[in-house]
């Protein structure tokens, strides 16, 4: 049934979605493994984005499908955390990108491990992110995209945090279907992903470190 969950997502089947979820969760399927098959849909929703089988009005209507799979799930998987606070990432779309459905992933299970959230949105200027990272005192700094037109932001984004001074005690994780290992290069972050959980994972690695 795992399967039939990332295909009726991708193929925008919200009611259909919806009951899937339902019977999952009364068969006693892990929340987070629920999250995770979603996860998967909306990769294929990006992809298919990408070569231009779907359209904006499509991403808005899944992610919207996402977080309402989400906001069911998160108080789940919270029972199975405690309330450490395990640190605190800044995250956003940089200028130039309106999407967020891999933002709205990674937030969730970020904030399901533990870790503090301040999700500025979509669109952020650099500043915004430079300035609620002064005032969180964040650990992280982490930025999604989900068009190649936005790593020109990411890397001002980088480089004002530099100027600020902040850089050193901050990392930095950059995700999204259009991100690679190169991207990451260029704007300067300490690591890319294409998968929320894999991030999720890194930022933990990060804090354990420190």
């Amino acid at each position: 049934m795992s399967e039939k969950l990332t295909e009726a997502l991708a193929n925008l089947e919200e009611a259909k979605v919806y009951e899937i979820v339902k019977k999952k969760l009364d068969g006693g399927e892990a929340p987070f493994t629920i999250l995770e098959e979603a996860n998967k849909g909306m990769q294929l929703i990006g992809n298919r984005f990408e070569t231009g089988e779907y359209f904006l009005t499509d991403l808005i209507f899944s992610s919207a499908i996402f977080k309402n799979i989400s906001t069911q799930l998160e108080p789940l998987l919270k029972e199975k955390v405690g309330r450490e606070v395990k640190g605190k990432i800044v995250l956003g779309t940089p200028k130039g990108d309106i999407h967020d459905l891999g933002k709205n992933i990674f937030a969730t299970l970020a904030r399901t491990a533990g870790f503090e959230v301040y999700d500025l949105g979509v669109d952020v200027p650099p500043e915004k992110f430079v300035d609620k990272v002064k005032e969180t005192h964040a650990n992280i700094l982490g930025m999604s995209a989900l068009i190649s037109p936005a790593f020109p932001s990411m890397q001002e984004v980088v480089e004002k945090v530099k100027q600020a001074g902040l850089r050193g005690s901050l990392k930095i994780i950059i995700g999204g279907g259009v991100t690679t290992p190169l991207a990451r290069e260029k704007v300067g972050a300490d690591f890319q992903t294409i998968y929320a959980h894999k991030g999720v994972m890194v930022c933990k690695e990060w804090m354990e470190v420190k």
